[in-house]
């Protein structure tokens, strides 16, 4: 890599910057040991998918279908993965996959001429779903490893039908995601396989579309259709077609007159037919020509993927191979492929590769003969072509390129002009491509970019005010469903959100892309550091005080199964985004280094929020008059609940209990005077009800009951009005939000009760508004008339509420109604 120009500049990318990156070049420039190099020295954390499986094991990744969980018919842009089913087997992604997505920094795609453009639109698709995120691909850079002029991705006739409407090609560069995102093209230019400068020049122009008459007369001189060597000469055909190879290797190996073996494989675990590497029952002769499919993993290096070789002994247990050029003879052992997957690691949070599955075998094939398909990424000493039948954009060039020289390669049928499919959007995607190579200057401006766009999303406080306004519309819409102060504390946080975190956050962003837009170096900026410092400074308290303590402290439950969820979802969200951005505010405050800023950003996101569906009993004293008899209760409702196998919320409702918490009915008429308890209900659970609240009273030495069989059933308790009673409520010293609580009502409704006692003078305006607010409004109203709260509301500004308004309103016709008396 340090005597490579392009992958010192593709590594200085993928580290340093987001942007995406297409790293392409000839055959045998060294894309697959770049990849292997990548895995054992980034910093970043990192998948490797392939569009088949024996390309992802080779990788030492998975495939992209398998990841991803995605199908392989077409996937249309309209196809939101939020929209589908969710019981599809597709979507049914673990905590662990989960996880990787939301903690990972670079998806490596090896093979990507192979991908279809559909399908790099679905790994978008999963990736914003799961990171919560608009950005393409959710975020994530794309490492995308390939050359399009070798096998393009397989889509049938039908298949094409479709997704012709939607996209230009099949190809991954007409991928609507990659289209919105930045990206690059690094071109590798030095070739490893070839050293051959007019074999490299023929090769050029047969990539390009441009192959020269005199170059098909030079190719065509190897062009020999009787050529049939001798097995010692250790040549391999390349054909068009899977059968073609087949048979000619059946064909010869059974002319060999040596006994056969057969060598099973042994498979552990999870490993899928389609990913194995080699046969799972290999039958050979001595004398059979074969290939290795896996480099040597001993130190020796005795062997390489695709190297040729002839059986001189076999046993069950080694098999030996002599190659051409070779002194000595290879002692063939079996090797092991392992089928991984990728998970978190528990205590250090980095992702792993898990090893699911083994497959073992001799690392040897047959190779008389095989497909050209599958000598993808194969080299060759020695090749008979067999292109005649091309049928697929890429096959020529990728056969005549597998070969190290042209002293090495026969053609058994001409190289024609029209055996040559090579696809115009290909070559005019690549003519791009090589015109506008990314400059020194476009990395620099891409690390700073990369590092700003960071500290943006840090500071954006959008999206944690757009799930507080969710969760805020839900509670609106379920006044009366839900149990505990979360609704009341969400409150306090919209308050303070907009106005001093929203908008500072904003402004501050914008202060840092003018300020530092063009600085060379933001970790080495002293000013740059100081101002981040200030911000953190500023931004720390306000996230603990005004949004993780009230809304990860704050407790909630109710019986509403589907209001549970949606509510659980939109706090997890909202704590799990605030504590990732207190964590990295809290390394930024000392400084800000770009690899330990994301160290940290991932491991902070695979913590887990948990919410205690229950409350301490203690907190219940807000809400309800006896919080030990609150508990007795629900402990006694979910007992008659496995009694009766069937829900907690079929027996009584979280409402009731509350209300039967702070009236203390002494018999069946007190029941029936709570909301929630009808005639049913209290035929099937009312006397072990009044039973629990009559040993409760007696345990606390409250005041005695009457027999709740007494004739005090049949009388007509004193009847006061909802107003009254919110009145006396308050007058009781307890609060707007514990009256709308105990009495189920909402708080506007409390607060209409009340203001009818400010407007007859039995309430001080001064308990509800503060006398600045007061005059204001009163001027308001004593020069304006009061068609509409609304008008009045839009007019005074944010600072007044509807409440500030309903209570001067009522104290202000009351002081004008004295004055015209």
């Amino acid at each position: 890599m340090e005597d490579n120009k392009e992958l010192r500049l593709a590594y200085d990318y993928i580290e340093n910057t987001n942007t995406n990156i297409f790293l392409t070049g000839k055959a045998g420039t060294g894309k697959t040991t770049f990849l292997h190099r990548l895995r054992q020295e980034s910093l970043k954390r990192m998948i490797v998918v392939a569009p088949t499986g024996v390309a992802a094991i080779n990788a030492g990744g998975v495939t992209v279908h398998s990841f991803f969980q995605l199908g392989f018919s077409p996937i249309l842009p309209e196809e939101e993965y939020k929209n589908k089913d969710q019981a599809s087997p597709e979507n049914r992604f673990n905590k662990t996959k989960i996880d990787i997505i939301k903690s990972l920094d670079l998806l490596v795609i090896d093979e990507i001429s192979m991908v279809r453009a559909d399908l790099l639109d679905g790994i978008d698709a999963v990736l914003r779903r799961y990171r919560k995120s608009k950005l393409p691909f959710g975020g994530v850079q794309l490492l995308m490893i390939g050359d399009l002029q070798q096998l393009p991705p397989v889509v049938k006739q039908e298949e094409w039908s479709i997704l012709k409407r939607f996209y230009a090609t099949e190809f991954f560069f007409s991928s609507r995601a990659l289209q919105k995102s930045p990206h690059i093209c690094i071109e590798l230019k030095h070739i490893y396989r070839q050293k051959d400068e007019d074999f490299i020049r023929i090769l050029n122009e047969i990539r390009n579309n441009q192959l020269s008459d005199q170059s098909r007369r030079r190719l065509n001189a190897n062009y020999k259709p009787d050529f049939d060597p001798d097995d010692k000469e250790a040549y391999i055909t390349l054909s068009t077609h899977n059968r073609k190879a087949e048979d000619i290797n059946e064909i010869k190996l059974e002319k060999l007159e040596t006994d056969k073996m057969s060598f099973k494989a042994s498979i552990d675990g999870q490993f899928p037919e389609y990913a194995f590497p080699t046969l799972e029952k290999l039958e050979l002769k001595k004398g059979a020509q074969v290939m290795f499919v896996k480099n040597d993993s001993q130190s020796a290096k005795r062997f390489y993927n695709g190297k040729i070789g002839t059986i001189t002994f076999m046993n069950k247990d080694s098999i030996s191979v002599k190659c051409e050029g070779d002194e000595d003879v290879i002692e063939v052992e079996m090797e092991t492929w392992q089928n991984i997957k990728f998970s978190i690691n528990e205590k250090t949070k980095e992702i792993e590769e898990e090893v699911i599955g083994n497959f073992k075998q001799f690392p040897l094939k047959l190779a008389w003969a095989i497909t050209i398909h599958k000598s993808q990424g194969l080299t060759f000493e020695k090749a008979i072509i067999d292109a005649a039948s091309a049928f697929a954009h890429g096959q020529v060039y990728v056969a005549l390129s597998r070969c190290k020289s042209l002293e090495g390669m026969v053609l058994k049928t001409r190289i024609n002009p029209q055996g040559i499919i090579c696809d115009s959007s290909v070559a005019s995607f690549n003519k791009a491509m090589q015109e506008n190579p990314p400059k020194q200057e476009d990395l620099y401006k891409a690390k700073r970019d990369y590092q700003l766009s960071l500290l943006k999303e840090l500071f954006d406080m959008d999206l944690i005010y757009h799930y507080a306004y969710r969760l805020n519309k839900v509670f609106e819409a379920y006044p009366t469903t839900a149990q505990g102060d979360c609704k009341e504390k969400l409150k306090a946080v919209i308050d303070h959100l907009k106005p001093e975190l929203v908008k500072v956050g904003q402004q501050f962003s914008n202060q840092l892309f003018h300020m530092f837009g063009n600085s060379p170096s933001l970790e080495n900026d002293k000013l740059f550091q100081e101002r981040l410092h200030k911000a953190c400074q500023y931004f720390i308290p306000k996230l603990e005080l005004y949004l993780l303590e009230p809304v990860h402290q704050s407790y909630f439950d109710t019986d509403n199964q589907a209001l549970e969820k949606t509510v659980k979802d939109l706090r997890i969200r909202i704590v799990e985004l605030t504590q990732v951005k207190l964590a990295c505010m809290l390394h930024c405050n000392h400084g800000f280094v770009l690899k330990d800023f994301l160290e940290l950003k991932a491991k902070e996101h695979l913590k887990t929020i948990n919410f205690k569906r229950m409350p301490k009993q203690e907190d219940f004293a807000a809400i309800v008059d006896y919080p030990d008899l609150f508990k007795q209760l629900k402990d006694w409702r979910y007992a008659k609940a496995d009694e009766l196998n069937t829900s907690v919320a079929s027996i009584i409702s979280l409402k009731v209990i509350v209300q039967v918490c702070n009236s203390l009915p002494q018999n069946k008429m007190a029941l029936k005077n709570i909301k929630g308890m009808g005639a049913k209900k209290i035929d099937e659970f009312g006397l072990e009800l009044l039973k629990l609240v009559d040993a409760f009273k007696k345990d606390n030495k409250l005041s005695q009951v009457p027999d709740i069989f007494s004739s005090v059933e049949s009388q007509e308790p004193k009847k006061i009005s909802s107003k009254e009673r919110s009145f006396l409520m308050y007058k009781e010293g307890k609060s707007i939000p514990v009256i709308a609580a105990m009495r189920d009502l909402t708080r506007s409704t409390v607060e209409e009760h009340l203001t009818y006692y400010v407007s007859i003078n039995a309430l001080p305006i001064g308990d509800f508004v503060d006398d600045e607010k007061v005059e204001n409004i009163m001027a308001y109203f004593d020069t304006h008339a009061i068609d509409a709260l609304n008008d009045a509301k839009k007019d005074l500004g944010k600072d007044i509420s509807m409440s500030d308004l309903r209570f001067v309103l009522a104290y202000w016709e009351n002081v004008k109604d004295k004055k015209t008396n």
